[in-house]
C-alpha cells in the first residue's frame, strides 16, 4: 500500500497509507477494517501522526468555511459527524472528536486529563475525515496538508 505514496517522504508513508485505509473503511462503515487501520496508525510515531491528521482536519475544515469557523460552525461539524457515525460506529465519543477539532484549531486547553489513546483518536480521526472529506480524496486532502506542513517547516 505504502507504494501509492513513493512521492512523500519515508516517515510520511505509512502515516498516509494508514490513513488512506481507515477512511476507506469508514466511508464503507468496516468496523473491522477500521479498527486495523487504526491499530495501524497508533502504532506510528503519534506527535507525526497528529500533525499530519491535524492539519489534514484544519484544511478541511478551512474548505468548508472560508470565511472563517465560529462556536457554531464547530458545534454542526461535531453533530454531523456523530450522527452520522453513530448509525455504524455505536462506540463514537463526541469528546474525543472535539479533542480532535480543538487540536486541529490549534485551541486545545490541557486540563491535567490524559489524552485519549491512540487506537482512539485515530479511529475518531478516521471518522471525522471521512464526514468532512467532501469532493476530494483522501490522498488530495493528505497531499495537501505535508506540503503545507514541509512549507512551514522550510520557513522556520
Amino acid at each position: 500500500m505504502t507504494d501509492d505514496w513513493r512521492h512523500l517522504p519515508a516517515a510520511a508513508r505509512p502515516i498516509a497509507a494508514a490513513t488512506d485505509a481507515a477512511v476507506a473503511a469508514a466511508l464503507a462503515h468496516d468496523s473491522a477494517a477500521l479498527a486495523g487501520a487504526a491499530g495501524d496508525l497508533a502504532a506510528l510515531d503519534q506527535a507525526q501522526v497528529g500533525l499530519i491528521l491535524g492539519t489534514t482536519v484544519r484544511l478541511m475544515l478551512e474548505d468548508r468555511h472560508p470565511d472563517g469557523l465560529d462556536g457554531d460552525d464547530v458545534r454542526a461539524v461535531l453533530t454531523h459527524c456523530v450522527r452520522e457515525s453513530a448509525t455504524w460506529a455505536p462506540d463514537v465519543d463526541p469528546h474525543v472528536l472535539l479533542f480532535l477539532l480543538a487540536g486541529a484549531l490549534g485551541v486545545l486547553e490541557e486540563d491535567g486529563e490524559p489524552p485519549p489513546k491512540p487506537d482512539t483518536l485515530a479511529r475518531h480521526a478516521a471518522l471525522l475525515l471521512a464526514d468532512l472529506r467532501g469532493w476530494r480524496s483522501t490522498r488530495d486532502h493528505l497531499d495537501r496538508a505535508l506540503g503545507e506542513i514541509e512549507r512551514a517547516q522550510l520557513n522556520d
